[in-house]
């Protein structure tokens, strides 16, 4: 029921009990008052018929002069009926058995009644002295006789309140209109201002809009509908605290599902922040949005990203507050050195749409101990933003997740930029890696081949470099390769590569220069080495020797591998002919290492046609639990009855096509002799490129295992980057097959070269290993240290565990244990050996 229908209802009753009472009370009052003067007028008329009966009988009467007087009595008051009794009726006079008569004329008292509307009043007749003169019988006070009077009340009411109401009537109607009007003022004014309200309440359509209700319109005309409007206000204004409009919600949802790290992401994240904040001033107002990130202990990069052409005036305000934010933070120094980028995302110009004054931050700070990546973000909002705690929750949350996103990619763009340096760089002397070393090598064949000109390779190796390591430690060792390598340098041509292979061994590639213009740059180079020294902190200088090894492209070999091999006899003859020398090829050095390649793979064709391939087990110790919790698997053959390591006969399996064989051999002796023990941790096994692109060899694979009976998930195979794999979909066709299998992957000797990051980024491993020269030197060398940091941080973000190899003192350990690498491996862990992990099982009896 609305409040107008109510208000006329309860004003048409409350009209209608007034009306009802009012005319009862009328009602009642005209019939006393009749009733009252209808008994007055009938005392009086009795009186006075009293009085003119006592005047006719005092002259004598008979029955018709009684007669005619009643007749009289009758004609004079026609309201009312008047009749005579007498106690002793003469004949025909009134004489009645009426019970009030006789009451009235026995007692002597008036009688009155009120019947059917009619008032009966009896009045006895007494007798005076007068009276005694003609009636000598009688004493005074004795009733002679009684004079009714009738009068009809109930007509004469009923004329009075049918002439009350018709003169009332025009002051009744005009009362009933006066009270219309008001009912219909009344409702008016109520409902007005409960359209108001209803009106405020239905213009909510966001949270924003609660604003507008919590601010009532003043003078709604009635203090309860103020109230009430007062109280929407209230709970609009605590809805306001604690509500979030579906809009910001769907926009934050659809926000935050952009906050994806992908490549393309890391690639071109700039245009990724940028289009952020397009997306965010979707739905609130952001100006700039800005980052600082530490570099390096006096370093900054300030990138800010603007909705629009900020004016000069503006542009200096938000750098002046970048620049307070940074120097007030505890955690940041003032900047020796800021590289401060400015980027737009339209044309649009700021100028006359943003007051500077209006104009504050918000700003969020993370910074990461080690290595030093970290800093802050900002948004730029007006004030009035800042003060609305819907957009403030918005706000906190985009900053919060900007900063992960933000700090994240910044710290793998540092990452992925320092790998992509290391991975083409040695750590310790910044030259190119043997990795690096490979491919320029075959590039420069290719290049000699197009254009049918000789070039040479140099293949240098310090004598008795392990001297100074062992004597003045390997600090000092590394502070002589550096100065080697920088001293060397200069000696070089201009385009000539300069490659450290590893340990103390360096590569040069001469291009277009034949054995003569060879061997004379390889004489600069070995008079430069003889001028190489160091003051130690002994005060001891510290020289060395060098060999250098000479091959000439296409004299002495016709593919990468057999010219390295040939220049790696060289050097080796120039030591065994006294060190520190160069040792040229001569026609029978020619044909002596032909012959011993050819007897090395004629040696390798028998071993694996043998199977004589006897596996060794290297332990890999859990960093944490400090136990052995997985073992790698390495080829050893017997040739000549000498034991020979895997790196001096994998690349001949590979070039003479047995690789593949070799492999399934080595697993398959290998699972033979773990299935004799409770070995119950993991096996990693190395697999070359070459062999796991074959599609039989998976086949191979699964078979040698399911015959085994040990468990796939305990089967690491290791990726090696010996040869590079052109067909990338093809391997990563093979290695789903073995991950669907259930056996697990890891990369090997991680950060050695450009393959290892691109595996990482196309290929998806359980374990890590990191190259073990980066792990050696870490105590000696910060370069190398970062490297170790930021290749695990890597792993952990793509939740893939860290072996470091070459783990050889117990400091490298607990740095591992510091850093958060899961696993180690080295000599201090172990040795490879030939007997298998696990305690043996017992035999069974016969």
């Amino acid at each position: 029921m609305s409040i107008r229908l109510f208000i006329l209802l309860t004003s048409a009753i409350v009209g209608l009990v007034f009306v009802g009472g009012s005319w009862f009370a009328v009602t009642s009052g005209f019939e006393d008052t009749l009733t009252r003067h209808a008994r007055t007028q009938a005392t009086e008329n009795a009186r006075l018929t009293q009085a003119a009966l006592y005047e006719v009988m005092s002259t004598g009467w008979n029955a018709d002069q009684a007669r005619a007087f009643e007749a009289a009595l009758r004609a004079s008051n026609p309201d009312q009926s008047i009749r005579i009794y007498s106690a002793a009726p003469a004949p025909d006079t009134g004489r009645t058995n009426d019970a009030m008569v006789q009451t009235a004329l026995s007692t002597g008292h008036p009688q009155e009644q009120s019947t059917k509307g009619v008032l009966r009043t009896v009045f006895p007749l007494k007798a005076e002295a007068r009276c005694l003169s003609c009636h000598e019988q009688i004493q005074e006070g004795e009733v002679l006789g009684a004079i009714e009077v009738r009068a009809p009340i109930t007509q004469v009411v009923s004329e009075a309140l049918w002439a009350f109401f018709f003169s009332a009537m025009p002051s009744l109607l005009l009362g009933i209109g006066i009270a219309t009007g008001a009912v219909w003022w009344v409702g008016r004014r109520i409902g007005r201002s409960v359209e108001s309200v209803e009106a405020q309440v239905n213009a909510i359509n966001t949270v924003a809009d609660l604003k507008q209700l919590g601010n009532p319109r003043p003078h709604q005309g009635f203090e309860e509908i103020e109230r009430i409007q007062h109280a929407l206000g209230t709970l609009a204004l605590r809805l306001r605290s604690i509500a979030v409009d579906k809009d910001i919600l769907l926009f934050e949802i659809g926000l935050l599902e952009k906050f994806v790290i992908t490549s393309e992401v890391i690639r071109d994240w700039r245009e990724y922040v940028t289009q952020l904040l397009r997306d965010i001033n979707a739905m609130i107002e952001v100006h700039v949005l800005f980052s600082v990130f530490q570099i390096d202990d006096e370093a900054f990069d300030v990138e800010v990203f603007w909705h629009g052409q900020p004016s000069e005036r503006l542009r200096a305000k938000i750098e002046a507050q970048i620049s307070a934010a940074v120097q007030t933070h505890p955690r940041l120094s003032g900047p020796a050195e800021v590289t401060l980028r400015h980027h737009h995302d339209s044309t649009q110009p700021l100028t006359d749409e943003v007051d500077t004054a209006e104009l504050a931050l918000k700003v969020k700070s993370l910074f990461v101990a080690q290595p030093k990546i970290g800093g802050i973000v900002g948004i730029g909002v007006h004030t009035e933003t800042l003060s609305d705690q819907t957009h403030m929750l918005v706000l906190e949350s985009i900053l919060s997740t900007l900063l992960n996103v933000v700090g994240s990619i910044k710290a793998i763009h540092k990452y992925t930029r320092d790998l992509e340096y290391y991975a083409t760089r040695d750590p310790l002397t910044s030259l190119y890696n043997q990795r690096v070393f490979w491919e320029l090598l075959g590039y420069e064949i290719g290049r000699s081949q197009r254009h049918s000109v000789p070039f040479t390779l140099l293949l240098l190796d310090l004598d008795n470099f392990k001297l100074i390591n062992d004597h003045y430690g390997h600090a000092s060792g590394d502070q002589f390769l550096q100065q080697f390598a920088s001293s060397v340098g200069a000696a070089l041509r201009p385009g000539d590569i300069f490659a450290r292979y590893g340990g103390d061994e360096f590569v040069m590639v001469l291009p277009e220069a034949d054995m003569e213009q060879g061997y004379t740059v390889a004489q600069r180079v070995l008079e430069v080495a003889r001028n190489v020294s160091i003051q130690v902190k002994s005060g001891d200088k510290v020289h060395a020797s060098a060999s250098i090894g000479v091959a000439v492209f296409p004299d002495h070999a016709a593919d990468a591998k057999d010219l390295f091999l040939f220049a790696d006899t060289m050097m080796y003859r120039a030591k065994a002919e006294g060190k520190e020398r160069v040792r040229l090829p001569t026609n029978a050095d020619v044909m002596a290492v032909f012959r011993d390649l050819s007897e090395m793979g004629v040696a390798v064709l028998a071993a694996v046609d043998e199977k004589r391939i006897t596996p060794y087990f290297q332990p890999i110790m859990g960093v944490a639990s400090k136990r052995v919790a997985a073992v790698e698997v390495l080829s050893r053959i017997e040739i000549n009855g000498e034991i020979v390591r895997a790196d001096q006969f994998i690349e001949i399996a590979e070039k003479v096509g047995v690789i593949h064989r070799l492999d399934a051999i080595v697993i398959e002796a290998a699972l033979a002799k773990v299935a004799e023990t409770d070995y119950d941790g993991y096996l990693f096994f190395n697999l070359s490129p070459r062999a796991l692109v074959l599609s039989e060899f998976t086949t191979t694979l699964r078979n040698i295992v399911a015959a085994s009976g040990f468990p796939p998930a305990r089967i690491v195979f290791e990726i090696t980057e010996r040869d590079t794999v052109k067909n990338l979909a093809l391997m990563q066709r093979f290695l789903a097959e073995l991950r669907a299998e259930g056996f697990k992957l890891a990369i090997d000797d991680f950060g050695s070269g450009f393959s290892s990051f691109h595996y990482l980024r196309n290929f998806s491993f359980d374990f890590l290993k990191i190259e073990g020269d980066f792990v050696a030197n870490m105590l000696n060398n910060d370069r190398d240290q970062v490297f170790v940091r930021s290749i695990t941080a890597l792993a952990r973000e793509l939740d893939i565990e860290v072996i470091a190899e070459f783990v050889e003192s117990a400091e490298i350990l607990a740095l591992l244990e510091e850093i958060g690498i899961e696993y180690a491996q080295g000599y201090l862990i172990g040795r490879p050996s030939a007997e298998a992990p696990g305690t043996p099982r017992p035999a069974r009896a016969a």
